[in-house]
């Protein structure tokens, strides 16, 4: 039983098929750290600002994301919004505007702490040696942020990889979704299911896990 199930995997060009579903999730997964990492900049610096009316609004968005299940935010979106707006939105689509909603907030929370933790009377004394604003982000508040920061952006974005696999509820044919449909095609052999998921938990395994451990070398380094 156990050659038959594993032969599901090479029957026709299901592995094929998996790993297109593969690239479908790391498609989203990649536009989505990429805009995170712009707005999310954004809104690391907007929670700093002296504006209380923005750091209520980011303070707001940062609750949403905390509180509300993501597969919830794409349901609002994909279902909710496409409708009561009459918008033309893709399940990739939804993917994206709800994962780069949370990948914002939640980089954004990562730059204002890295930048909060830096202690005061560095910017207090490149003040007093005439350095200007600019020149005490270039040279000191942002290079010792990116070394804070930087490992635990890593593992964000292993944790928006990760939180792809919920697309599948929108009708995205990512690696998960793939997976169902080849165990339904070959729902008489019973061990398909083990071969196929096990095969899924292998490719998520060999993309996430480098990037752990690099986020852990760079933790390590720059402790």
């Amino acid at each position: 039983m156990q050659v038959s199930g594993i032969s599901v995997l090479f029957k026709g060009i299901n592995f094929q098929r998996l790993l297109g579903g593969l690239w479908v999730t790391m498609r989203i997964a990649l536009i989505t750290i990429g805009l995170s990492v712009v707005f999310g900049l954004l809104f690391g610096l907007l929670m700093l600002s002296k504006n209380k009316v923005a750091r209520a609004f980011c303070r707001l968005w940062l609750e949403i994301v905390r509180f509300m299940p993501q597969l919830v935010l794409l349901y609002v979106v994909y279902f909710g919004f496409a409708r009561l707006f009459g918008w033309d939105l893709s399940g990739e689509s939804s993917a994206v505007i709800v994962f780069t909603f949370w990948g914002t907030a939640e980089l954004g929370d990562l730059i204002r702490g890295a930048l909060t933790s830096i202690p005061a009377h560095q910017r207090e004394s490149a003040a007093a040696l005439g350095l200007t604003s600019r020149q005490i982000y270039r040279y000191i508040l942002i290079p010792q942020t990116v070394r804070r920061l930087l490992p635990q952006a890593i593992n964000l974005s292993t944790r928006i990889i990760k939180t792809t696999a919920l697309v599948k509820m929108i009708n995205v044919t990512e690696v998960l979704k793939v997976g169902q449909q080849i165990i339904g095609q070959f729902y008489r052999q019973p061990d398909a299911a083990f071969w196929v998921y096990f095969t899924i938990f292998l490719l998520y395994f060999l993309i996430c896990w480098p990037i752990s451990l690099l986020a852990g070398k760079l933790e390590k380094r720059w402790a």
